[in-house]
């Protein structure tokens, strides 16, 4: 584990902060579509990303879920953060979006290093505003946009995090990331075919406005 950590945080931790958490962190390895946290769970570790894609939910009080955000290598989750440093429940939901691995940290050593480790202080305080941003702008998209401009803008999101301009995802799956119908989905799939954005194939999505 320790090369995997030097490769991924080796310019951004102190020597000493790498060791501690080669000792005291798990490495595991997430296949795509499992459940990493689910609402209502305590969460006693951290997820440190070293590969792969996790997208975050958050459920209003119907039940209904919101993609917030997508975490990638060399992130961590600030809702995450939260409930550990709380003790709360947890008020997410995390689920792979690729095969993913990741570095699990005990809870008990986050206030410590916060602490002891400016890096890891500075990591902390990045990964909070990088998320808020992330959830403001998930708040931007839902006021502001329109249906068809969020689908467009999911998708682009979906091709960066997978790195690959050619989503095998269903009308069904994206209509639940986005809070809304598959038939509006659908709708709005063939509208941005006809206006050149995406190619729809029989069990993939291709992606041809990127930028």
């Amino acid at each position: 584990m320790l090369d995997v950590l030097q490769q991924s945080y080796g310019g951004l931790f102190e020597k000493s902060l790498i060791e501690e958490i080669n000792q005291v962190g798990t490495f595991r390895e997430i296949p795509e579509g499992f459940m990493l946290i689910d609402f209502g769970q305590y969460i006693r570790s951290m997820p440190l990303m070293v590969s792969g894609a996790v997208k975050v939910f958050r459920e209003d009080p119907d039940g209904n879920e919101l993609l917030l955000y997508f975490l990638e290598s060399g992130d961590t989750c600030a809702m995450t953060l939260n409930c550990c440093l709380g003790q709360t429940q947890s008020e997410i939901r995390a689920v792979a979006e690729t095969d993913t691995k990741l570095i699990m940290v005990p809870v008990q050593k986050m206030e410590e290093w916060t602490g002891k480790y400016r890096s890891w202080r500075n990591f902390v305080f990045e990964s909070y505003h990088n998320r808020l941003m992330e959830m403001l702008e998930s708040i931007d998209s839902i006021a502001f946009l329109r249906m068809d401009e969020r689908l467009l803008k999911y998708l682009k999101e979906k091709v960066a995090v997978n790195h690959n301009t050619l989503l095998h995802t269903t009308h069904k799956e994206i209509a639940y990331d986005l809070h809304t119908s598959r038939v509006v989905i659908s709708r709005l799939l063939k509208t941005l075919e006809n206006n050149g954005a995406i190619k729809l194939h029989r069990n993939n999505i291709e992606v041809l406005e990127t930028n």
